[in-house]
């Protein structure tokens, strides 16, 4: 099992950029591919961006091609999302989830596939 928590959301306007961090506990960290959603009120968690263990592979939503970038370091525990040229339609809640017992090049876009998830954190982006 994994315990993620997401940090470094917040206001900002748009055109303006933000790096999101999740940090993640837990003995299994390095073994687990981990991905980004994203929900807003009456909507279903939309898929950002997915890592595997290696990093070698990588998956965006088609939203947010181009301007996403996921990242990871093993050795911290910690897999970021850097945002740029943030429009309006990027608010939303952002959570970070692991998907362990994986080989390292596992990736996957669907959310249920995830066993972890943290609280998420909020993202609003002003015109």
């Amino acid at each position: 099992q994994v315990k993620v928590i997401e940090s470094g959301g917040g206001l900002v306007q748009a055109g303006d950029s933000l790096t999101l961090t999740c940090a993640a506990s837990g003995p299994t960290f390095s073994r687990a591919s981990m991905g980004w959603f994203r929900q807003t009120p009456g909507k279903e968690r939309e898929f950002v961006a997915a890592i595997s263990i290696n990093s070698e592979n990588l998956r965006y939503g088609d939203s947010v091609k181009g301007r996403f970038t996921i990242s990871r370091d093993n050795a911290e525990n910690a897999v970021m999302l850097q945002m740029n040229n943030l429009k309006p339609e990027d608010t939303a809640v952002y959570y970070c989830a692991a998907k362990g017992g994986v080989n390292e090049l596992y990736i996957t876009t669907i959310a249920p596939f995830y066993d972890d998830w943290g609280q998420g954190t909020q993202v609003t982006v002003s015109s």
